[in-house]
């Protein structure tokens, strides 16, 4: 559970920053939001899903995914998607809204000990490397270098570039000074421990480029040698921590997420100074990855924000590998791909440096080659095209590639290209394709069945037909969330004696809320709620539809519903405890009376729901 600080924040304080801001704008800066009526829906953030389940309220200031049930308002959403505690989230919005928060110690949450020492080790390592850099004539000569590469002193400073010094426990001095313990800076990844009892700086000598996650937090650091011929790796890694975590990190996300969401386009760089370089010369939707291919992970991360990707690695062979699994990554989660044509010589940060911004952006990204046409030219590499055999093979693996391909537009016009090149008629090709098309027809009946069984082994286990009183007091809770005169009416009739036992926590809540004074508010209601099960199942009612003008007709109705389930299930026990003092009494007869009376009101409380 995550544990809140409602008490420690002033209420008001709480409900002026909820007020700043309009949960569409908060969450469409993760998620690709589309209007379908009254409600935004997209791709939910929490779990994988390829069709949209997750539902934005703009009127109620809530959203809820109907997949994995997860519900909240403006504040839990940030502290569910970007990891961050109750009060930093408030920190955050209020800090968008340009209001001052009260001077309030900061609780516990749900961030363990270590992961907080370690966001602080690594946030105070990213200002000591980067003023050692900027300021200091150690730093001179890795200055020097980054002004060689191209890269300014504008851009040193947004992306807060450092350098590690060769001096001897200098900076694991410099933390354990500012409270960070030992077995922290092993913990990190960021030291070593050496036989002479030092703790070693990894990046020693290195220029260090932070590594900072969505929220711009710095989580570990990326490190490149300044001389090649230093005989080590290149580029050296913060080690994998609680907090740094290669397969989920994307460097330069925090800065390019607005571009990319704006544009609904991300290019994939590999290398963090592809990535400097193009930023400083205005290009900002691109990121890169840390030394790794991209992951699944990151696919799906990147879904949330854009549907066209650019894949812009190096020019040479491994770039062009790279690219292809990068490729197959995206396509799997519905990106419309494009991959760059670079000489093997260039990367993109050498490009861009000697023929300009436009030349890149005109002459490599908008020539840029579909899936299919770099997979054609990448694919040829492998076989020897003279040789009639492995022509053969490379033909068929090139159909099974355009056997993918949902457009027959587009199949028609490989196909052709295919025909043309090796002089095979068009009608063979297709007759070849179809067989491929029949395998991944089968594959995918398969896989919707596979599917289908699953969703209704689901929903027969956790989605059963709700009894009628249970969708009445839904119904009449989600009525009461949005009238306190609705909740007062219902108060009178029947207080907090619903027959779900969440139910009776949520309306008991409610009461207290609205005697206080406030007004329907469920974005800040919720926040009286302690427990995540409880908050997450007042978002789900909450966004139920319900009848705009009801009336005492309808609101009696429910009620009526709710009272005789309430009073039929309290007589049943009573019969169930009169049977047990029958049997105690050792009194048969009257024991198989009561069972029979006891069957009798079971039967028909399951007739009545």
């Amino acid at each position: 559970m995550v544990v809140r600080m409602f008490n420690q924040i002033p209420e008001h304080i709480i409900k002026q920053v909820q007020n700043a801001h309009n949960i569409v704008d908060v969450i469409g800066e993760h998620v690709q939001l589309t209007k379908r009526g009254n409600n935004y829906f997209g791709l939910c953030p929490f779990h994988d899903e390829n069709t949209p389940s997750f539902s934005v309220s703009e009127d109620k200031q809530m959203y809820y995914c109907f997949g994995c049930k997860e519900g909240g308002n403006v504040i839990s959403f940030l502290m569910k998607q970007a990891g961050l505690t109750f009060f930093e989230s408030i920190q955050e919005l209020a800090s968008r809204a340009n209001i001052n928060l009260p001077n309030i110690g900061q609780a516990k949450d749900h961030l363990s000990t270590e992961s907080r020492k370690l966001y602080e080790a690594n946030e105070w390592l990213m200002k000591l490397y980067h003023h050692l850099l900027r300021f200091t004539k150690e730093g001179k000569e890795a200055l020097n270098y980054l002004e060689s590469r191209g890269i300014t002193k504008e851009s040193i400073d947004a992306f807060q570039i450092g350098y590690s010094p060769n001096i001897k426990n200098f900076t694991a001095q410099f933390l354990i000074k500012k409270g960070i313990h030992e077995q922290t800076l092993i913990k990190s990844g960021l030291f070593t421990k050496t036989t002479e009892d030092n703790m070693y700086d990894r990046f020693t000598g290195r220029v260090v480029f932070p590594i900072r996650d969505a929220t711009g937090r710095t989580v570990g650091f990326s490190a490149r040698s300044i001389l090649d011929s230093t005989g080590g790796p290149k580029y050296i890694n913060s080690s994998e921590s609680e907090i740094f975590q290669k397969q989920q990190l994307l460097y330069n996300f925090d800065l390019a997420r607005g571009e990319i969401r704006k544009k609904k386009e991300v290019i994939l760089f590999e290398g963090q100074l592809d990535v400097i370089t193009a930023y400083q010369n205005g290009l900002e939707n691109v990121v890169a990855t840390l030394g790794t291919s991209l992951s699944e992970s990151h696919g799906k991360f990147l879904r949330r924000y854009a549907n066209r990707a650019i894949i812009s690695y190096d020019g040479d062979y491994a770039g062009q590998q790279a690219s292809y699994r990068a490729a197959k990554i995206l396509l799997k989660n519905g990106f419309d791909v494009r991959i760059t044509h670079l000489d093997a010589k260039y990367d993109p940060d050498q490009y861009i440096k000697t023929y300009g911004i436009d030349a890149f952006i005109h002459q490599v990204l908008k020539v840029s080659e579909s899936y299919m046409k770099f997979y054609m030219r990448f694919a040829r590499k492998d076989f020897n095209l003279s040789n009639e055999n492995e022509k053969v093979q490379y033909i068929k693996i090139v159909l099974q590639e355009i056997a993918n391909i949902e457009s027959s537009i587009e199949q028609e016009m490989y196909l052709k290209e295919l025909s043309d090149q090796f002089s095979i008629s068009i009608e063979s090709l297709k007759e070849e394709l179809r067989t491929f098309q029949r395998t991944i027809s089968r594959q995918k009946n398969n896989e919707s069945n596979n599917r289908y069984t699953k969703t209704t082994s689901t929903f027969s286990s956790q989605d059963k037909l709700r009894p009628a009183f249970h969708n009445a007091e839904r119904n009449l809770i989600s009525l009461m969330l949005k009238d306190e005169s609705i909740a007062s009416y219902v108060k009178d009739e029947i207080g907090a004696d619903f027959n779900i036992d969440d139910h009776k926590v949520i309306v008991t809540a409610l009461y207290a809320f609205y005697e206080e004074g406030n007004h329907p508010d469920v974005s800040l209601f919720i926040e009286r709620l302690s427990d995540d099960h409880l908050r997450n199942l007042t978002a789900e009612i909450a966004m139920l539809p319900t009848f705009e003008h009801i009336g005492d007709g309808g609101l009696k109705d429910y009620i009526d519903v709710i009272k005789k389930q309430y009073y039929d299930v309290a007589i049943l026990n009573e019969y169930i405890e009169k049977q047990r003092l029958a049997e105690q009494q050792n009194d048969p007869i009257k024991a198989a009376k009561i069972a029979m009376k006891i069957l009798e009101l079971q039967k028909k409380l399951k007739q009545s729901n």
